[in-house]
């Protein structure tokens, strides 16, 4: 149910615009890529309860409205420290060389076809499709704390969440990733004018104290002993994570400290949607983690895929509470597929438009298999060269609107 306040819909008509241009003009000072189309500035209007654009509390009831992300002018982000902890030994030569340049052209060329398709086939099942700007992130861009130039804004899923009747903007962790929000800003302007909730999260800095700067990685090995000691590239200086180590069952939501997810993102985050929502840290044999869409995706009341590599350490909570713990099957994805941001278990990055119908990898057939069998339908789609820019179907989207009611699944 959307809220708003009388008093503010009506004092906040005025002033609206003028703020909304002011932060425009700061944030062009600080040289961050410029989105290609301006926006009409409408007054804030004050609105009836039914018509809150904004509203989700899980992954799987029916999907109504969905931003999907582009590939267009996606960027190698350059070969930092959060970058390299973040990416497989056997990537880091195509870092050091394509850092701060477009991705392979065919290869992205190719991707954008996909993801074109992919909306095409979310509006054929009845979904709205929202798309951000059209940025070029080549541009590079200074702050006090530190200089780089853009990535690209192809995985809303990491920087945007949608919990209840309020949108959240996370901070972020990758300093390629600072101005990221900018292409999303009139979709957020808009559901804000039309009485969703907007919060941003404390943009962190960035400086250096937010990493590790001997973070020591060689080693798969040395990964596994990181993580099981909670050692991780980003430090407690400042608050940061990204929206996609979260994930929503109603009133209890889920978090992994991760790479790029710190204890203070997650309790400024906790703090913040509380006393109506529980967030729960669960934490997975994983010698990497960054995002948990890959690892824990529940995809139902009651029902979650769980990554036979990266066990949870807290899964007699779903258990005990009756819940079905699925481990998907060993994806298909070819070793010689460049995956440059992710591992193959993008195979269980599943975007669920219904308890009944789910989006799925259209090469996956083993996958196919076990969702027909918990009595899912599949739709297929081929995304293989999206792919290999970091994400899934789960990834490259944010589901803005899905029908349903907050419902608590845990005693």
């Amino acid at each position: 149910i959307c809220v708003f306040s009388l008093q503010l819909g009506r004092a906040v008509t005025g002033w609206v615009q003028s703020a909304f241009q002011s932060s425009s003009s700061s944030a062009a000072a600080a040289s961050a890529a410029q989105p290609h189309r301006a926006v009409e500035e409408d007054a804030v209007t004050e609105p009836a309860e039914h018509e809150c654009p904004v509203c989700a509390y899980n992954e799987w009831d029916p999907l109504e409205e969905v931003i999907v992300g582009r590939a267009e002018n996606a960027r190698v982000p350059p070969f930092t420290v959060e970058v390299k902890a973040n990416t497989y030994e056997k990537h880091w030569p195509f870092y050091q060389k394509y850092g701060g340049q477009t991705f392979p052209k065919d290869h992205l060329k190719k991707a954008v076809a996909e993801i074109e398709e992919m909306c095409n086939i979310l509006r054929m099942e009845g979904v709205t499709v929202q798309r951000p700007e059209l940025v070029d992130w080549s541009f590079e861009y200074k702050t006090p704390d530190f200089n780089s130039t853009g990535m690209y804004a192809a995985m809303p899923r990491d920087i945007l969440m949608v919990v209840g009747n309020e949108i959240i903007e996370a901070p972020m962790a990758w300093r390629s990733r600072f101005f990221e929000y900018r292409a999303y800003r009139p979709l957020i302007k808009e559901y804000f004018r039309k009485g969703a909730k907007w919060t941003t999260a404390p943009k962190p800095t960035m400086a250096d104290k937010l990493y590790d700067q001997d973070y020591p990685i060689r080693t798969v090995e040395d990964r596994h002993k990181l993580a099981a000691q909670g050692k991780f590239v980003t430090t407690e200086h400042e608050p940061c994570f990204d929206a996609a180590d979260f994930i929503r069952a109603g009133r209890d939501l889920f978090v992994q400290r991760s790479q790029v997810t710190n204890y203070m993102g997650i309790e400024w985050m906790r703090r913040h949607l509380a006393p109506d929502y529980k967030v729960h840290i669960i934490s997975f044999k994983d010698p990497n983690p960054m995002h948990i869409d890959a690892t824990f995706n529940i995809i139902g009341p009651g029902l979650v895929l769980s990554n036979p590599d990266r066990p949870c350490r807290q899964v007699e909570m779903f258990e005990k509470a009756g819940w079905n713990v699925v481990k998907p099957p060993t994806p298909l994805i070819p070793d010689d597929h460049p995956l440059w941001m992710s591992s193959k278990w993008l195979s269980m990055n599943v975007l669920m438009l219904d308890p009944g119908r789910v989006m799925v990898d259209a090469n996956e057939h083993t996958i196919h298999k076990m969702f027909q069998n918990l009595g899912i339908k599949t739709i297929k789609v081929n995304i293989r060269h999206a792919n290999s820019l970091g994400g899934g179907f789960h990834c490259w989207t944010t589901d803005v609107r899905r029908r349903g009611t907050l419902e608590s699944y845990f005693n």
